[in-house]
């Protein structure tokens, strides 16, 4: 999870499979959806782009033949606009920054094959760190900022 937070590619390449898939992708930027350790590089890309000081505290890690469970913290300061993605890979939310910090809960799952992952998915409190975050409730200011932070990033050329 350390290395999630760093996005060393080098250390990525070490523990994921060349065939790795993050089954939580699908609300990421399309560079996040392929497969293997640059796929991975690139959700720590989007993490780090909105979150600093983005930190993993691992509390518990049980593993049972292939599948290797990690419960921990994940905590930082947002300092960017954080985006989600639709299917098609455009941006369906933007919610700026108010500089806010969070610490919520999260269960990563892991598919391993050969010492690698090769699966990830997990259980996040989205609602928990939105409510952090000062996303939610919105007030109409808020609202404000997200539309103008959404049209801004679909016109960027890359998301």
């Amino acid at each position: 999870m350390t290395i999630l937070a760093s996005g060393d590619l080098d250390e990525l390449t070490r523990v994921v499979h060349p065939e790795a898939v993050n089954r939580e992708a699908k609300d990421e930027p399309p560079a996040c959806r392929g497969r293997g350790p640059g796929a991975f590089a690139a959700t720590a890309r989007w993490l780090r782009a909105a979150f600093a000081d983005l930190a993993f505290d691992i509390h518990d890690v049980a593993a049972d033949g292939d599948l290797v469970v990690v419960h921990c913290t994940m905590s930082g300061r947002q300092v960017g606009t954080f985006l989600a993605y639709d299917e098609h890979g455009e941006v369906a939310q933007a919610f700026p920054s108010k500089g806010r910090t969070l610490a919520v809960t999260q269960t990563h799952w892991f598919r391993t094959r050969d010492g690698q992952v090769v699966e990830h998915w997990a259980n996040r409190d989205d609602l928990g760190m939105a409510t952090q975050l000062g996303w939610v409730p919105p007030t109409p200011a808020y609202l404000w900022r997200m539309t103008r932070a959404k049209r801004h990033a679909r016109r960027q050329p890359t998301h």
